[in-house]
């Protein structure tokens, strides 16, 4: 991760108010449910009747084929986002599901954390080309940011142009050593480039009631991040696994699933914090 500024060199913190609120979902740890849950809460955010955003900004691309975008139809995204002065609303497409909206990440943003480091406001570029979205009576309530899993400039974009961090922690043995690690990048980036992040939550994710170690971490990462750990539980479940296969959401694939309802949960939760104000200091 580049070494962030003094806060004498940091840009002044973005306005708050009751517009657009801007979650990054991170962790830097791979195969933790990070893109599923950016899909699928969005999705759910979205069926509350709030119109929602989310920027696919891994070059994976999952977030984007997770929602029926194949690869060969994104012309521009996230890259283009990232590198020009394209208005933001340039690159953003229609999921076909109502109330949410996709900057895809296209084939070019393999390449962007090596052209990013000669760029001017190279960890800025992101919060920059979005701050016409959240603008006072911006089209979106929310916007979410599937991050890499990585602590690179791609990641240190999202986190710098975020209000919160959402963070998946699946429930296996090395998960908390690695969100350990991103909550000192979190600290790292409120001091010296984005006075306004906080860790919004953190999210048990592929949890199985019936493995003694899932109970373990869960009640692990209770103990040491308190009530930073939302109350609903995604469970290990086939159908959640089985969705982005057909490019749907869970809860378009089988809304009765019991990954599909917790996501349903969860986005009431995580509105429930929004409105509350409970994102804290990481």
């Amino acid at each position: 991760m580049p070494e962030p500024p003094n806060e004498a060199q940091a840009d002044a913190t973005p306005p708050r108010g009751p517009r657009t609120r801007i979650l990054a979902v991170a962790n830097q740890k791979g195969g933790v449910g990070k893109t599923t849950t950016a899909i699928n809460l969005a999705t759910a955010v979205a069926a509350t009747g709030l119109s929602v955003l989310l920027i696919d900004l891994d070059p994976q691309g999952n977030a984007s084929t997770g929602l029926g975008l194949a690869g060969n139809d994104r012309k521009a995204g996230s890259y283009r986002l990232l590198m020009s002065s394209d208005a933001s609303s340039d690159v953003v497409r229609d999921t076909g599901i109502p109330g949410l909206s996709l900057i895809p990440a296209e084939p070019d943003l393999a390449g962007a954390e090596i052209e990013l480091v000669a760029l001017p406001r190279r960890e800025y570029r992101l919060r920059d080309a979005l701050a016409g979205l959240r603008a006072s009576g911006g089209p979106y309530r929310l916007i979410l940011i599937d991050c890499p899993p990585s602590l690179g400039l791609l990641t240190v974009n999202a986190l710098v142009a975020a209000d919160g961090v959402l963070v998946p922690l699946q429930c296996e043995f090395f998960a908390l050593e690695g969100v350990t690690q991103l909550v000192r990048t979190i600290e790292l980036v409120r001091r010296g480039l984005n006075t306004a992040l906080r860790l919004q939550g953190i999210v048990l994710t592929m949890h199985d009631r019936r493995n003694n170690l899932s109970e373990l971490v869960a009640a692990d990462a209770r103990g040491f991040f308190g009530d930073r750990v939302y109350d609903t539980v995604i469970p290990r479940n086939i159908r959640i696994s089985e969705a982005p296969s057909h490019g749907k959401p869970v809860l378009l694939y089988d809304f009765r699933s019991p990954g599909a309802q917790a996501y349903v949960r969860l986005a009431h939760e995580l509105l429930e914090r929004e409105r509350n104000g409970q994102g804290e200091p990481a």
